[in-house]
């Protein structure tokens, strides 16, 4: 009989959630990582509206926010021509975003894990899966300075992130791949006050600005691939530089104070993997990766995390088939992120903005409705293939804005054929 139910390999966002829930349902679990808790890694660090809806059902929301996690509801999206001022729409009574330290989001999910009975080793190194007649049947490793060890399960879960050793070893079949398109930097300021949060759209530069624990608040850029090496003969320069391109933003963050390094990356795929195998299963970032740009990671984390332990409890408890119940959820996973996924992949390119979306932000302004919706499609409450849809385009521009724009498209059509 096998030693547990599911051998979990990583502990931060997806496999501390998946290792909870699971040990909630029953199961067997063992939970490991290579890295002590707390542990810092570089991150988007918000949890998107839906994602803390998560959390809440899941009884973690009361803990992040006793942690000193603070609560946004309201932002500010400044394109430079245009400003927009919103509030995040409500998702299951959830009316807020939370951007956590990592140190203390994934620490709170390994706890939860451990509280709801699934074994967690802390500082366990995987070095290797083990097979037999092509199923994976467990892992082999060690803790720190001890000897090696073999674990066996029905089932092992890659939680390891984008760059997984589980689905390494399992060749997982990569899809919908695109190539990596910008490189992000971000970092901590005390002394920066900011009213809620704030996005910046400029000519090759995006910047978030979010309150996080410590009263710090995290100020993130991202940027075109093809400028890295330039970015990065002064990454503390160019970085101010982009901030002050950003209204006053420059300015206030001279008023404060840099807390901690900064944290800069290229390292930005964008793929989906196979989530599944004889006697294997990927979640969070070792199954579906895209650039932090649109920061939904940690939320695709929570939601496939959620996806996952439903056809695993259903695999395992004899329901149906296991792998039955496994290609059910990777089709629930990419009917799930498929749409963000492309609408991100579009962000990081950092494209001019076409004639509909310049009409499309200006016609938001002075409608706060319009504007929370508009905001909502960015939190991933609003789903952005029904957002961005031309048919809702031309109800928000109304008769004469959708008139102009066929007018302009129609006159570009023209001037195209007589060249």
């Amino acid at each position: 009989m096998s030693g547990h139910d599911v051998i979990v390999v990583g502990a931060r966002v997806a496999g501390a959630a998946t290792a909870m829930l699971l040990a909630r349902q029953g199961a067997r679990v063992l939970l490991v990582d290579r890295v002590r808790f707390p542990s810092d890694t570089i991150s988007s660090h918000q949890i998107q509206v839906p994602g803390v809806a998560a959390l809440d059902r899941w009884g973690l929301l009361g803990p992040l926010r006793a942690a000193g996690t603070p609560p946004t509801r309201q932002v500010r999206f400044d394109t430079g021509p245009v400003v927009l001022h919103g509030h995040f729409p409500a998702w299951q009574g959830v009316d807020a975003l939370y951007s956590p330290r990592r140190t203390v989001l994934d620490a709170l999910l390994v706890d939860a894990a451990r509280a709801a009975g699934a074994e967690v080793r802390e500082e366990f190194r995987v070095r290797e899966l083990t097979w037999s007649g092509g199923r994976v049947t467990g892992i082999r490793g060690s803790a720190r300075g001890a000897a090696p060890v073999t674990e066996t399960a029905r089932l092992v879960v890659g939680a390891d992130g984008k760059h997984s050793l589980v689905a390494t070893a399992v060749a997982a079949v990569r899809y919908r791949q695109r190539p990596v398109s910008s490189f992000a930097c971000y970092t901590y300021w005390s002394g920066l006050q900011a009213a809620g949060g704030e996005l910046y759209q400029r000519p090759g530069r995006a910047v978030a600005v979010f309150p996080t624990n410590g009263d710090l608040v995290m100020v993130y850029m991202a940027a075109p691939l093809a400028g890295f090496q330039a970015f990065r003969t002064d990454i503390e320069g160019n970085y101010l530089k982009t901030l002050d391109g950003c209204g006053d933003l420059g300015e206030r963050v001279r008023g404060g104070a840099r807390a901690e390094r900064l944290r800069t990356t290229p390292d930005q795929p964008n793929t989906f993997r196979a989530s599944h195998g004889p006697g294997w299963a990927l979640v969070g970032d070792a199954g579906v990766v895209m650039d932090s740009i649109s920061a939904q990671g940690i939320t695709n984390a929570l939601r496939d995390a959620d996806l996952l332990t439903g056809a695993i409890v259903a695999g395992l408890g004899g329901e149906r088939p296991l792998a039955t119940a496994l290609a059910g959820h990777q089709r629930r996973r990419d009917a799930a992120i498929r749409p963000m996924y492309d609408f991100t992949v579009r962000l990081a390119r950092f494209a001019a903005p076409t004639l509909a979306q310049r009409q499309l932000l200006a016609s938001l302004a002075g409608r706060p409705a319009e504007i929370d919706r508009f905001i909502g499609a960015f939190s991933g409450v609003v789903p952005t293939a029904e957002y961005f849809a031309p048919v809702n385009i031309l109800r928000i521009l109304g008769p004469r804005g959708a008139a102009g724009l066929l007018a302009a498209a129609w006159d570009r059509q023209r001037g195209q054929a007589a060249w």
